[in-house]
């Protein structure tokens, strides 16, 4: 074990010196209203900006990409300026942020996506409910996409990543993961298609490869990233092999040089869901050449770990960095950290957003 390389050792990610290896994980807040990140928001991720990496909560790709209200987009021209004052404001804090890029696909209502039906991959319901401007519904039967509008969705993933350059990011990352259209696509409990989209591993994957292929038209491959869960139960996603799966997919993103693969572990929901991939970071560590972040309930010693030994290059929080602005600094000099308060994570305003106290 290389004890001498920790969560604080410093990491080159392409271009970019990254002052440390903790990753702000991408966080749904909800605090954009009409979809236009707010000045509010500028604030909460400038608090942030010591984390070697910040991403971005999830960003809709197109009107049709919606699954929450008041999630934010990268569609319009508001939408991109409310964007421009977080990136400066990270800037002006020395951070480095990346912008996650989303489609919801089938976790979605009508009542969200001006009264037009979500689209997936097949036409099978998701399992859950959302809140919507109607009140909290069960997720409908999604329409199947025809084969000759998948280029589009694509297309408007590779829109989203010009705008994201536009609205000054250092980079994007591809929400592949929790059961959203990628992740719907490459697996087989979700994608029941005929089509060159669905049926092999190799045809299932083949909707995340040209999203990749698009956005790395318009970013050099190190500063594009992708999230996957391969363990994820989210709104009833399951794959009947998921190891070959997955396996296939990640092996085959070592032809693009990615700033990195964004790997989730199972949470205590899949765990009780059923018997699903645990420790997910073991199995497929060995087939990427690349860089991993990981995500797992991580607390400073375990992150430490995992670090040092090679198992991943960069970990990434999430509550610990709603409650703490000052994440890294905390762990820096073994301070107390602040509890979360999971009743604010999706209000609307201050409260739980940017009045976390800071150890200053």
């Amino acid at each position: 074990m290389n004890m001498e390389k920790d969560i604080f050792t410093p990491l080159e990610l392409g271009e970019y010196q990254l002052s440390n290896r903790i990753v702000m994980a991408p966080m749904t807040r909800l605090r954009a209203i009409d979809s236009i990140p707010q000045s509010i928001m500028a604030t909460y991720y400038a608090q942030r900006a010591k984390a070697g990496l910040i991403i971005t909560e999830c960003t809709m790709v197109s009107p049709l990409s919606n699954g929450y209200m008041n999630c934010p987009g990268i569609f319009s021209d508001k939408q991109v300026r409310g964007w421009q004052q977080v990136t400066e404001a990270v800037h002006s804090q020395g951070g480095r942020i990346f912008l996650q890029l989303w489609h919801c696909g089938r976790v979605s209502h009508p009542s969200l996506l001006n009264g037009q039906q979500p689209v997936a991959p097949s036409a099978i319901a998701g399992q859950g409910t959302l809140h919507t401007p109607m009140g909290k519904v069960n997720l409908e039967a999604p329409r199947a996409l025809e084969t000759e509008e998948i280029p589009e969705v694509v297309e408007q993933f590779r829109r989203g990543a010009i705008e994201a350059k536009t609205a000054g990011f250092d980079g994007i990352e591809l929400h592949g993961a929790f059961g959203y259209l990628i992740d719907q696509f490459l697996q087989d409990g979700s994608n029941q298609r005929q089509d060159k989209y669905g049926g092999s591993i190799e045809n299932r994957t083949r909707f995340l490869l040209e999203v990749v292929e698009a956005v790395t038209e318009v970013w050099e491959d190190e500063k594009v990233g992708i999230k996957l869960s391969p363990s994820n139960t989210f709104y009833g996603m399951y794959d009947s092999d998921p190891k070959a799966t997955f396996g296939y997919a990640i092996e085959a993103l070592n032809r693009f040089k990615l700033a990195y693969i964004h790997l989730m572990e199972p949470n205590p929901t899949d765990l009780t869901a059923r018997d699903v991939i645990n420790p997910v970071l073991e199995v497929f560590r060995p087939l990427y050449k690349g860089t991993i972040v990981t995500n797992g309930g991580y607390d400073k010693d375990r992150a430490n770990t995992v670090v040092a030994n090679g198992d991943a290059e960069l970990v990434s929080f999430g509550r610990p960095f709603i409650a703490n602005p000052d994440l890294p600094q905390r762990f820096l000099v073994d301070a107390e950290l602040n509890t979360p308060n999971p009743k604010t994570f999706y209000a609307t305003g201050a409260e739980g957003y940017i009045d976390y106290p800071t150890l200053q």
